[in-house]
């Protein structure tokens, strides 16, 4: 159960107990400011009854027990625990007893002052002696400090057990509360980014024919608030954190891959990533300059690790030219601007007079999922640059049809099965013929004008057998999109790379498979989704084993994902926006619809949404059928 509000969290089991294990506690900005926090009333702990997330950042456990000598089976008193990941918790107790109850109520309570890092890795240390502060206890070491205070105070406060204890009457039918408040010294109450009079993203709701696509967008959308990072320098500048709890902070590649998912509730998340981004940007001379740095990231077993720095350098132009077509601003687009033109110019730079772009780490591959973000942004900020009277659209244009033409003939591998894409090309040129969720990336081509998809790296022919093979049982698990083919060497489903469901990719593959006319293998994956996000609450995790759907089987969480995650809350967005095709075009005043005309969930309406800055509305039948219901004044419906 994990409670998000950053740079706040909780984690705790089911059973609501804080013991201190593994990663339970209470966080800020990634150290555990409380790691033990378990109630006993009346001498024991309560039996836990049920254990719920009420809000991304807000958990409410209930136990019960019997306090009266003679109640029977039945219990009489009620724990409840509302626990906030604000480092806030109210522990009620409900008395169903038929006589006035006198119930002592015990809080043991302790930390190690860990860093999340040392947690994970097994290195916490020891719990630190505490010491009576106010109205409860103090932790310090070398590092830091932190206390928890309680509202009402204690009756007793015992340091060396680590113990607050209160002694309470309830009358029949009563009830009494405490409230402890969980502080790092020297820092004030958890203001998370989300908590602003203004959000970044728009409060869009779903309905229709299937009951999950509402709790999906809801989830969803409350997910990502609670991952919102506000730039220290420039406070009006929020991002994503990739996911907690492992990723809390910053990751270029996934704050602007899921800031791009989430464009249809509006582009001030957009903005205010590329804008933080920008200030990264490397500059001077060198063959880096231009480009967004980022950490390596494992790649799987078939490949080194690869740039994320190179992903988002990629995907930088994109969003801006994405974010201008749902109506980021001109005045915005023109501050942009200059950034984009970098991370241009280093593509151009670094591709030279060859024809791929090629990892930065010498001796690396070719990766095909690299090429796919290369052509991509090229004829994304060709559009761009023409769209704000810049030159060099010409020749970003004539690379990258340079670049379909060869990727077609030299990363298409031909076998007995009709042919597949090349995950890489090795340094010697050979092609690495396996199968993963990266070749979905290829379908991934972005939105033009008119709400025309950009040309892809494949042709027809080679895009329908992808599409094949994606909608095949060797990467439909069921539950999503595999990371790599049950059939293929090195398959694992826990694999993070190898196997494992990937929310993200499974998103963009239906996006891609629809937007391509592929609906029978888009809508196969699309319900394989939503039934995992059930399974799960509706929080979709980072991602989770990719072992074979059954009947009556549940998909397998994995022990690493994170969750909430961005790119997985952005691709709940993504997957239902799909179902009605919206393209908008808001410098031409016109949005377009191309629904799933099978309507994989029936009915669906989708309100609240943003384009050129107003609310946007349609709905699709069941028939495939779209219609817009409310838009911007002027908005025309293109054909």
């Amino acid at each position: 159960m994990i409670c998000v509000a950053l740079p706040g969290l909780a984690i705790s089991s089911e059973h609501g107990q804080m013991t201190g294990q593994g990663l339970e506690g209470f966080y800020r900005a990634g150290r555990r400011v409380l790691s033990r926090c378990q109630v006993r009333v009346a001498g024991r702990e309560p039996l836990a009854v049920q254990a719920r997330m009420t809000s991304a950042d807000r958990a409410r456990f209930v136990g019960t027990l019997r306090a009266s000598p003679h109640s029977g089976p039945d219990p009489d008193v009620v724990v409840e625990r509302i626990r906030h990941a604000d480092g806030t918790e109210r522990i009620t107790l409900h008395s169903a007893a038929r006589r006035p109850l006198r119930v002592p109520l015990e809080v043991a309570l302790g930390t190690d002052l860990a860093d999340l890092g040392a947690i994970a890795s097994g290195t916490a240390g020891p719990e630190l002696p505490a010491s009576v502060h106010d109205s409860g206890l103090r932790w310090s070491c070398a590092t830091g400090s932190s206390s928890v205070t309680a509202d009402p105070p204690p009756a007793d406060a015992l340091a060396s057990a680590g113990l607050l204890r209160w002694e309470f009457e309830l009358s029949p039918g009563g009830s009494t509360s405490v409230e402890l408040r969980v502080r790092a010294d020297g820092a004030g109450p958890v203001r998370a980014a989300s908590r602003t009079a203004t959000s970044p993203l728009a409060a869009a709701r779903a309905s229709g024919d299937d009951p999950r696509v509402q709790p999906l967008l809801q989830t969803s959308v409350g997910d990502l608030h609670a991952l919102l990072l506000r730039d220290p320098a420039h406070p009006s500048d929020m991002q994503l954190a990739a996911g907690a709890p492992w990723r809390c902070g910053p990751a270029p590649a996934e704050a602007l891959a899921a800031a791009r998912m989430t464009l249809p509730l509006g582009t001030r998340l957009a903005v205010g990533t590329l804008r933080t981004l920008a200030r990264t940007q490397l500059r001077g001379a060198g063959p880096q300059s231009g480009m967004l740095p980022g950490p390596r990231r494992d790649a799987g077993i078939h490949l080194p690790p690869g740039c994320t720095g190179t992903e988002a350098t990629l995907l930088f132009p994109a969003l801006l030219a994405e974010a201008r077509r749902w109506g980021l601003s001109e005045a915005e687009t023109e501050e942009l601007l200059p950034a984009a033109e970098r991370c241009l110019a280093w593509l151009r730079t670094t591709v030279g007079e060859g024809t791929y772009l090629c990892d930065p780490h010498p001796g690396g591959p070719v990766r095909c999922e690299t090429q796919a973000h290369a052509h991509r942004a090229a004829l994304l900020g060709a559009d761009l640059l023409d769209g704000c009277g810049r030159p060099g659209g010409a020749e970003l244009r004539r690379w990258a049809q340079m670049l379909r033409a060869q990727f077609r003939e030299e990363f298409w591998v031909d076998d007995r099965g009709g042919g597949r894409p090349a995950a890489a090309l090795a340094p010697d040129g050979t092609p690495l013929p396996y199968l993963g969720a990266a070749a979905a990336h290829l379908l991934d081509t972005g939105l033009l004008g008119g709400g025309e998809p950009a040309p892809g790296l494949l042709d027809k022919v080679q895009t329908e057998q992808l599409a094949r093979l994606l909608g095949g049982p060797g990467m439909d698990s069921g539950w999503g999109l595999r990371g790599l083919g049950a059939k293929e060497a090195g398959y694992n489903p826990f694999g993070h790379r190898s196997g494992a469901v990937r929310v993200h990719e499974t998103a963009i593959a239906v996006a891609g498979l629809a937007g391509a006319g592929y609906e029978k293998e888009a809508g196969s994956l699309l319900k394989g989704a939503l039934a995992a996000a059930e399974s799960f609450g509706h929080r979709l995790p980072e991602m989770y084993a990719g072992e074979q759907r059954t009947a009556g089987s549940a998909p397998l969480p994995h022990p690493a994902a994170c969750r909430p995650a961005a790119t997985a809350a952005a691709a709940g967005v993504l997957l239902l926006v799909t179902l009605a095709g919206i393209r908008p075009d808001a410098p031409a005043g016109t949005v377009t619809l191309r629904p799933m005309h099978s309507a994989p969930l029936g009915e669906i309406v989708l309100r609240g949404l943003r384009i050129a800055g107003a609310p946007f509305s349609a709905r699709v039948s069941r028939l495939g059928l779209a219609m817009v219901e409310e838009a911007a004044d002027g908005l025309q419906l293109g054909v």
